[in-house]
C-alpha cells in the first residue's frame, strides 16, 4: 500500500471500530452505567441517525475547508469524542460522545474516500478506494474483537481509550506526511453549490439507490447470522466467532478483489458480483442445513459483500466527475446506512410471520438481484451512450465544393 494511502486507511479503521465495537460491548455498559439492555441499545440507533442526518450537513458547511486541515479537525473530534465515551460517568455523557463521533463519521469517511481516488492513476481509483476501505474491513476483522478482548479483561472503556490512541496516531500521521496538498475540497467552482449540483447528475442518484438496495439485500439475512451459523447450520455457540472471523477473512480478499476487478471494468464487474451474490444467497437458503456447504457459502458471500464496495464508491466518484463529489459519498455513506437499516427490519419482520430463515435469505438473495438488475440497467445505457456518442454526426455538403453542374444557374 502507498504510504499516502495509509493514514487514510488508519482512519476508515478508527472510524468503523468506534462504531462496531459497542455492540459487542453493550451488557457490560449497561451493567456498569446501571441502564436496561435496550436502552444501551440505543446508543447504536443514536450513532447510526447521527451518520445518516448530521453527516451530510456537516460535508456541506465544511465543502470550502482545504482537505487536509479538515481531516486534522475531524481526526481531533473524533479522538476527543472517544476519549469522552473512555470517560463518560453516565449514560447521557456517553450517548453525547457517540452522537459526537457519528457527526465525524460521513464526512471523515467521504473525504478519505475522495481523496484516495484523487492520488491513483487514472483507471485505478477503485484500487485506491479498495485499499482505503480495507480499514472497515480490518474494524470487522480486527478492531471488533480485540475491543471485546479489552472489556473482558480491562473493562469497557478500554475499548474506547485503544480507538482513541489510534486516532491520535493516525491524526499524527496526517499532520506529518498529508496526503494532499493543501487545496479546497471542493474544485473551487462554488462550495456548497458545486456539492448540491453533483447531486443532480441522474449517474450519481441511481449510484446511491444502488448502494441502498444491495446494502438492504445483504443484511436482510446477514443480521441474522449467528442464528443461521447455529440453528441452520448446527455450529455450537462458542465457535461462531471463530466462524464469522472466516467470514471476515473472506470480506478482506473480496475489498481488494473488487477494487482490481472496478478498475478493469466497473460497471460488467458490479453487475457480476450482485449476480454471485444473489446466487450464493439462493444456495444458502436451499442447502443451509450442511454445516460445510454453509461455512463455505457465507465465507463466498462475505466476500462478494465487500467486493461491491469499491465498485459503488468508485462509481460515484465516475459520476461526479471533476466536480465536488464529497457530499455525494456522504450520502452515499448514509444510503449504506439506511439499506443495513431496512434489510434488519425487512429481515425480522419475516421472522415475525413465522416464515424462516430459508425465507430471509431467499429474501435477501432477491434484494441482491433486483440491485443487480439495476447495475445491468445502468451498464445497458452506459454501452448505448458510448454508441452514440462513437457514431459521426451527418456532415451537410458544403456549397462551394459541389461539381459546377450542380451549382445553382446565376443571372449575369
Amino acid at each position: 500500500m502507498p504510504f499516502a494511502l495509509f493514514p487514510l486507511m488508519l482512519c476508515v479503521f478508527s472510524v468503523g471500530s468506534a462504531e462496531l465495537v459497542v455492540a459487542g460491548v453493550l451488557p457490560a455498559i449497561a451493567g456498569d452505567l446501571d441502564v436496561s439492555l435496550s436502552d444501551a441499545g440505543l446508543l447504536v440507533t443514536a450513532y447510526a441517525l447521527g451518520v445518516v442526518v448530521l453527516g451530510p450537513l456537516v460535508t456541506l458547511a465544511s465543502s470550502r475547508v482545504p482537505r487536509t486541515p479538515l481531516l486534522l479537525g475531524l481526526m481531533g473530534l473524533f479522538t476527543a469524542s472517544n476519549v469522552l465515551a473512555a470517560l463518560a460517568p453516565t449514560y447521557a455523557v456517553l450517548m453525547t460522545a457517540r452522537v459526537l463521533s457519528a457527526i465525524t463519521h460521513c464526512t471523515l469517511f467521504a473525504v478519505c474516500i475522495v481523496v484516495a481516488g484523487s492520488l491513483a492513476e487514472k483507471g485505478k481509483e477503485a484500487s485506491a478506494v479498495s485499499r482505503v476501505a480495507v480499514g472497515l474491513n480490518l474494524a470487522t476483522v480486527l478492531g471488533v474483537p480485540l475491543g471485546v478482548l479489552l472489556e473482558e479483561h480491562f473493562g469497557w472503556r478500554s475499548a474506547f481509550w485503544s480507538i482513541a490512541g489510534l486516532s491520535l496516531f493516525a491524526l499524527a500521521l496526517v499532520a506529518w506526511r498529508p496526503p494532499v496538498a493543501p487545496v479546497p475540497v471542493t474544485d473551487g467552482s462554488g462550495g456548497v453549490g458545486a456539492e448540491l449540483r453533483v447531486l443532480r447528475n441522474r449517474t450519481v442518484q441511481i449510484a446511491i439507490l444502488l448502494t441502498a438496495l444491495a446494502m438492504a439485500g445483504v443484511f436482510t439475512a446477514y443480521t441474522f447470522v449467528n442464528p443461521i451459523l447455529t440453528s441452520m447450520g448446527g455450529f455450537d455457540d462458542s465457535t461462531v466467532s471463530w466462524l464469522l472471523l472466516l467470514v471476515g477473512c473472506g470480506s478482506l480478499v473480496g475489498n481488494l478483489i473488487g477494487g482490481k476487478l472496478a478498475d478493469r471494468a466497473l460497471m460488467p464487474s458490479l453487475v457480476g458480483v450482485l449476480a454471485v451474490l444473489g446466487a450464493d444467497l439462493a444456495l444458502m437458503a436451499l442447502g443451509g442445513d450442511v454445516s460445510w456447504l454453509l461455512l463455505v457459502l457465507l465465507v463466498v458471500f462475505g466476500a462478494a459483500y465487500f467486493a461491491v464496495m469499491p465498485g459503488l464508491q468508485a462509481r460515484i466518484l465516475k459520476g461526479a466527475g471533476d466536480g465536488a463529489p464529497t457530499l455525494a459519498i456522504a450520502i452515499n455513506i448514509g444510503a449504506f446506512n439506511i439499506g443495513i437499516a431496512f434489510g434488519a427490519w425487512f429481515g425480522g419482520q419475516i421472522l415475525g410471520l413465522d416464515h424462516g430463515l430459508r425465507v430471509v435469505i431467499a429474501a435477501s438473495a432477491v434484494l441482491s438481484w433486483l440491485a443487480m438488475a439495476l447495475a445491468a440497467n445502468e451498464l445497458r445505457k452506459d454501452r448505448r451512450a458510448e454508441r452514440t456518442a462513437a457514431t459521426p454526426e451527418p456532415v451537410a455538403p458544403d456549397p462551394a465544393s459541389a461539381p459546377a453542374s450542380r451549382l445553382p444557374a446565376t443571372a449575369d
